[in-house]
């Protein structure tokens, strides 16, 4: 899909507003896409990308991989995970990154469109082992705006950047498509 097309497609028929309309400097980083409440996150984050001519990665669980949805994930710039060996998933996406001149990484923290009370960790292991930087993106459904937000890095302490983290999302006020999502961080 042609960026133009995406970008009609984003914010003239979904009336979204895009807030950070030139992509991150860094042609390899992590973007966490917050809060993750429903399959339509990928959807309004992969026409955010593709409006900005580039092609976002994501990491979907294995068991999605079948003919013929496989395929199509594939050219979407899925990656397929075994969550089961979390191991396995760091070194793969770890050996993605490394294949490619330009890796744009989108990952949900909460790793399910489910509300949780506690954030994987994933990203940040990503983002120490691979010397990349981790920006704060975020899908407001309650002001249907879109952006890749603020770069954060890594420091060796996950739990601590994870609260600072969190910190910024509760100040933003961002919203899920299905509300609730944020809750626990009050």
């Amino acid at each position: 899909m042609k960026p133009s097309t995406a970008n009609f497609i984003l914010t003239k028929m979904m009336h979204w507003t895009i807030v950070d309309p030139v992509l991150p400097p860094e042609p390899k980083h992590i973007v966490l896409g917050v809060p993750h409440s429903s399959i339509w996150d990928f959807v309004v984050a992969w026409l955010y990308y593709r409006s900005l001519d580039a092609k976002p990665r994501v990491m979907i669980k294995k068991e999605f991989f079948f003919w013929p949805l496989g395929g199509l994930l594939r050219r979407l710039g899925a990656i397929p995970v075994d969550r089961k060996n979390p191991v396995s998933v760091t070194r793969q996406v770890i050996e993605e990154l490394e294949k490619s001149e330009s890796f744009h990484l989108c990952i949900a923290p909460e790793g399910t469109r489910k509300p949780v009370k506690r954030w994987k960790t994933g990203f940040h292991t990503f983002a120490r082992a691979a010397d990349i930087p981790v920006y704060l993106g975020f899908f407001d459904w309650g002001r249907k705006e879109i952006g890749h937000g603020p770069r954060f890095t890594c420091t060796e302490d996950a739990m601590a950047d994870l609260r600072t983290i969190q910190a910024f999302y509760k100040e933003k006020g961002v919203q899920g498509k299905h509300p609730g999502h944020l809750d626990y961080l009050d």
